[in-house]
């Protein structure tokens, strides 16, 4: 092996033991599967984006490979061979070896901030949809209701992998943003003084993001609990209030993204002035 690839594959088999131990420490674990992490799966995005997506797929097939076996006790509610090889396939293996496409942007966006949280979010996308797939097709009549599967498989899904996506996005733009992930050696990046009246954008940005993000979680996890039995019963998502959870989002984000965008500005007219 040449020195390359022995850089990737040492820094893929920390990045693996990274992501690994953040999916330990969860914030919110659901009963039937599914949890929200530290951005558990941003480790494992930066060894795809640094060393390109080969390298990407074999650390995330990897990752999937502990991660299922981190979750043995889920083949305990399935019965036939069928069903154990799709959950292995459509909530692990897949699921989590999608994530080697996070690098996929790098050399088509200049921008190394972009370009990672592109990939990431593509990422989270489709591993939204292997899991969405498991819920209607495997799950259907054990956690999931048979009637409309599809659709509870959609909504139960997004309870955790929305937050867990935006605080993978998070993580990935302050990443990108203070961290040369291009480098051989990865440094911190020098960045130009912003005006003061622009700095306090990227920090009110992320409190409306994450004050959104608890509130539609306190909406949507305080319905799934049955009140008679107080068991965890994923039809009570019909109970929820869905307007207040639409519009905190919508003008959260509107808001957040409005105001990194023009933090983003700010700081690259800053640089440019230190360039001339």
């Amino acid at each position: 092996m040449n020195k390359k690839q022995v850089r990737a594959l040492t820094e893929g088999a920390i990045m693996i033991a990274l992501a690994t131990v953040l999916s330990i420490f969860k914030i919110v674990d659901l009963p039937y599967g599914g949890s929200i992490t530290l951005a558990s799966m941003l480790p494992i995005a930066v060894i795809s984006y640094r060393h390109g997506i080969g390298w990407g797929f074999i650390s995330a097939f990897v990752y999937g490979v502990i991660q299922q076996l981190l979750g043995l006790n889920t083949l305990s509610y399935v019965t036939t061979w069928q069903s154990v090889l799709a959950v292995i396939l459509l909530d692990y293996i897949i699921a989590f070896a999608v994530i080697g496409v996070s690098g996929v942007f790098r050399k088509k966006i200049k921008s190394q901030t972009v370009s990672l949280v592109l990939g990431s979010f593509l990422a989270c996308l489709l591993r939204y949809a292997c899991h969405v797939i498991s819920g209607a097709t495997v799950w259907a009549g054990l956690s999931i209701p048979t009637q409309a599967a599809l659709s509870y498989s959609f909504i139960y899904n997004a309870t955790y992998m929305v937050p867990e996506t935006i605080i993978v996005l998070l993580f990935a733009a302050f990443l990108g943003s203070n961290i040369d992930l291009n480098a051989s050696n990865p440094m911190r990046i020098k960045t130009a003084n912003i005006d003061k009246k622009h700095a306090w954008e990227m920090p009110v940005s992320i409190a409306l993001i994450v004050s959104a993000l608890a509130f539609d979680t306190f909406m949507i996890f305080a319905h799934l609990q049955n009140a008679e039995t107080g068991e965890f019963d994923i039809t009570q998502l019909s109970q929820v209030s869905w307007l207040p959870v639409i519009i905190v989002t919508a003008v959260a984000a509107v808001a957040g993204v409005a105001l990194l965008i023009d933090y983003s500005r700010a700081k690259t007219k800053a640089e440019t002035s230190i360039e001339k």
